[in-house]
């Protein structure tokens, strides 16, 4: 069975709301497998989006361990937490966050420029993920220039530029019409599988969810 890449021990999060305690995560279990996809589905405010994000490290769960690639996640300074996510995930967000005022193969870059990559090698890289996306002629468009599929390609080949292990993918379809979104999910599945990246995916969209290996369902802050 592969190793797990990732894992997730009785994740907790709470917000304060005027003076209530909303608890968001309820001790969440959750782990990927190198080279697996899983889905996350639920209805707005089950944690979706704040499981994902304390999986990315970008924010930090009130209780609960996280692992990646078997080395703790946190304790580590910002510094250091911003290097090994770079080289260890990749991450696609609904609304693409491209930079708007360099064109589409710098923003794919800017994944290597972040580790202090950017050489030959990384162009090259870069280049290579802009054809395999499918926007070979679309290179050197700025962003405004690009439509919402088009942007979201970018945003795919920008989260493979340093050979993720995983790629975590927050509702990559809400801002696509239904046809967009699902060449996106195949054009995601697909990348995937010939990088033999993982994939979590948080999707509102059961078909798209029905095409990963694993599905989860998350109801009030907890899988069921």
């Amino acid at each position: 069975m592969p190793e797990s890449i990732l894992t997730a021990r009785a994740v907790r999060k709470n917000y304060l709301s005027g003076d209530r305690t909303l608890e968001v995560l309820r001790g969440v279990d959750f782990s990927v497998a190198a080279g697996e996809t899983v889905s996350i589905r639920g209805e707005s405010g089950s944690g979706k989006s704040t499981l994902l994000n304390i999986l990315a490290g970008l924010d930090r769960p009130d209780a609960g361990e996280l692992f990646w690639n078997g080395e703790v996640a946190h304790p580590l300074s910002l510094g250091q937490l911003t290097e090994r996510r770079g080289r260890f995930l990749g991450m696609v967000f609904q609304s693409y966050y491209l930079i708007p005022e360099i064109d589409a193969l710098a923003n794919v870059l800017m994944g290597a420029r972040i580790l202090g990559r950017v050489g030959p090698e990384a162009r090259a890289r870069a280049a290579g993920l802009i054809k395999r996306v499918g926007l070979s002629e679309r290179g050197h468009h700025l962003p405004a220039h690009l439509s919402g599929g088009e942007r979201q390609r970018v945003a795919v080949a920008r989260a493979l530029m340093n050979r993720p292990k995983l790629i975590l993918a927050d509702e990559p379809t809400g801002n696509l019409d239904e046809r967009t979104g699902d060449e996106v999910i195949s054009l995601l599945l697909e990348v995937c599988a010939e990088e033999q990246t993982a994939l979590a995916l948080v999707t509102h969209n059961p078909a798209h969810a029905r095409r990963t290996s694993r599905q989860l369902l998350l109801q009030s802050g907890r899988f069921v």
